[in-house]
């Protein structure tokens, strides 16, 4: 059913990151219905907001490494392309960072 994707282990974690992040959302606002506040972005936001624009831009960064590691492992001379788990650490990162500042 799934031949068509490339399952590889950071694929997966990522995916279930999503799944895990929407599941405990959707708990969180039964528990506490959310706000609406301002932070860095340029709008009133709310938690589902927040978690959507940062699941843009966490997909967004995992693509740019995707397309960039193979310049990078050129350009810093390394046997190999970085690890995808680099991109997957800075797009978890840069996610909480819009869930909490944004």
């Amino acid at each position: 059913m799934f031949e068509w994707m490339a399952w590889t282990t950071p694929v997966a974690v990522f995916f279930t990151c999503i799944v895990l992040m929407i599941a405990g959302m959707t708990v969180w606002e039964i528990k506490s219905p959310t706000l609406v506040r301002r932070g860095f972005l340029p709008m009133d936001t709310t938690r589902g907001d927040r978690l959507f624009i940062g699941l843009l831009a966490a997909a967004y960064l995992n693509l740019a490494f995707v397309g960039l590691s193979g310049w990078m492992a050129q350009w810093l001379s390394l046997e190999s392309d970085p690890s995808i788990w680099y991109s997957f650490v800075a797009s978890m990162v840069m996610l909480v960072w819009i869930m909490r500042k944004g």
